[in-house]
């Protein structure tokens, strides 16, 4: 099993009391704290707005820092989870992307979906749009870009994206294009995008869930004509962890206060709930849960700290005590 890193960006209201000047500074250490250990990779998420709610805290856009990790770190690879493609026209992403690629010495991984946080794409001014029509706009921004990525160029008169010879130049430096991961559990259509075009996907990392997305997932492979073994089944987990289980209920606390000025008591308690049934509790409970999905084939687990941005003492007990018992 391969494991991912997120870094706090601020999305989840994981950088609060932090000054603005010294953000980046907090991100970087956590980038290289990565780069240095067992993490195949690092993530942020490609969102504008916080959750659980919308608040005036900081979000950090998601491309600017794989530009700044691709500078600051030599091995991890570096993934966003996921881009919407609704959010930049794909013929850019794909020139971006592909930059992002040469600065990183080739280590950029393409997280992709059709987005789904409504506030943020309405304040934005991309309105909302249907999902069938985020769904096909997906569809057709993959095609661009794996075209600017293997070719150079890209055309496509779609029904959501027009673009008529786009050069991408240079490539990216990965044989191939950046590989694509297409994030989402969509079941008649998501899922069939990823059959489609997917070196990875990525879904619901319960038992019961993900045992129904791969199931889903090879139907429509099958459906497409290509291999459901080759495609690389992941999921994301929040993961609150100490030596014992008080411990990690303190460290929820924790969690719990520093939210709490932004978050209604109700809002804050099923966000709070939300980690309880993820991956909390002990080193030996955080392996049992993932040795049970890795035995239903998720081989890639990216792991969300929440409380990262202040206290590393969690992510360096999964270091010793997590990873290598599951790699």
């Amino acid at each position: 099993m391969r494991f991912g890193l997120f870094v706090p960006q601020g999305w989840r209201l994981d950088l609060v009391g932090i000054d603005p000047a010294d953000q980046w500074t907090t991100m970087k250490g956590i980038a290289q704290h990565a780069d240095a250990g067992p993490w195949a990779s690092i993530w942020v998420y490609d969102h504008f707005h916080t959750v659980p709610v919308p608040t005036d805290e900081a979000t950090h856009e998601a491309w600017t820092l794989m530009s700044a990790f691709g500078a600051v770190t030599e091995r991890v690879r570096l993934g966003q989870m996921c881009t919407c493609m609704g959010y930049r026209n794909p013929a850019h992403l794909a020139k971006v992307a592909a930059t992002c690629d040469i600065i990183s010495g080739g280590r950029v991984e393409m997280g992709i979906g059709a987005g789904w946080y409504e506030h943020e794409w309405r304040a934005y001014g991309y309105g909302f749009p249907a999902a069938p029509d985020r769904l096909g706009m997906l569809d057709e921004g993959v095609q661009i870009m794996r075209q600017a990525w293997t070719q150079g160029r890209a055309t496509l008169d779609g029904t959501h994206f027009q673009v008529d010879g786009a050069i991408v130049a240079p490539r990216p430096l990965q044989s191939g294009g950046i590989p694509l991961w297409i994030a989402g559990g969509g079941e008649k259509v998501t899922l069939k995008i990823a059959a489609k075009y997917a070196q990875y996907t990525n879904f619901d990392g319960t038992i019961e869930g993900f045992t129904r997305k791969s199931e889903l997932l090879r139907g429509h492979c099958d459906t497409v004509g290509t291999d459901f073994d080759a495609i690389v089944r992941s999921a994301n987990y929040n993961v609150v962890v100490a030596a014992t289980e008080a411990e990690a209920e303190q460290r929820l606390e924790s969690v719990r206060s520093r939210l709490a000025p932004f978050v209604k008591p109700e809002v804050l308690d099923g966000h709070a709930q939300s980690f309880r049934d993820s991956l909390f509790g002990t080193p030996e409970q955080v392996v049992e849960k993932l040795a049970a999905a890795r035995e239903l084939g998720m081989t890639y687990a990216i792991l969300n700290f929440p409380e990262a941005a202040y206290d590393r003492s969690g992510i360096e007990l999964v270091e010793r005590e997590v990873i290598p018992a599951l790699a």
